[in-house]
């Protein structure tokens, strides 16, 4: 037993480097990046309502309104070289941009009183006109001395009974950014969602006449 007794400190040192290695090991290993940030696109609440239903108007058909290729998620896409696309690495939109301006634009359109009903497609009902929306941009561009959110949305207005195109137009709407985060720019989404919506229903009310 007294052979052994000198081996005991040893033993206790041997412990306390082993757990000072651990500690230190821990204090190395790479941090979580921090959760990301949702944002809303909800531009449409600033959008002045009239009358809820024109009597004896038109039925208004919304086809589900699809996004070009880059704008189909929902990641916050920015731009500092033409061409290329770019994503904030902590900031993300709640939903698609293209799923978050559908309902907007059926309440826009709704609330404007230039349709007898405005309804969501893909639906059963009969309707007099039919609106197919695509989303081409929405993006943060970083590429010229002016920093600027751009919004580009082709709407076109279909007659169902003839199927003719009754009218194409292209809104493409910018606002400046008053910083270069992602918070700026989703300020800014949001401005031009609500100058385009504003435009859409006034192509909408003047297409159809009063």
């Amino acid at each position: 037993m007294i052979l052994f007794q000198p081996l005991q400190p040893l033993r206790r040192v041997a412990v306390l480097a082993l757990l000072l290695l651990a500690g230190g090991c821990s204090g190395l290993l790479p941090k979580a990046p921090p959760p990301p940030q949702f944002y809303a696109l909800d531009g449409g609440a600033s959008v002045s309502t009239g009358p809820v239903s024109k009597p004896g108007g038109r039925t208004l058909i919304v086809s589900p309104l699809t996004a070009a290729p880059g704008y189909d998620s929902a990641r916050i896409v920015y731009v500092q070289q033409p061409h290329q696309l770019a994503h904030f690495a902590q900031s993300e939109w709640v939903d698609t941009p293209a799923r978050m301006l559908a309902p907007q634009v059926v309440a826009a359109l709704a609330a404007s009183g230039a349709f007898a009903a405005v309804v969501a497609g893909p639906t059963g009902a009969a309707g007099d006109l039919r609106l197919d929306l695509a989303l081409l941009r929405l993006q943060h561009e970083f590429t010229g001395p002016q920093h600027q959110v751009r919004l580009t949305l082709r709407a076109t207005l279909v007659d169902t009974a003839t199927r003719r195109v009754r009218l194409q137009r292209l809104f493409d709407h910018t606002v400046d950014t008053q910083r270069d985060d992602a918070y700026a720019g989703v300020l800014a989404a949001n401005q031009a969602t609500a100058e385009v919506l504003r435009a859409l229903v006034s192509m909408a009310s003047e297409t159809v006449g009063p």
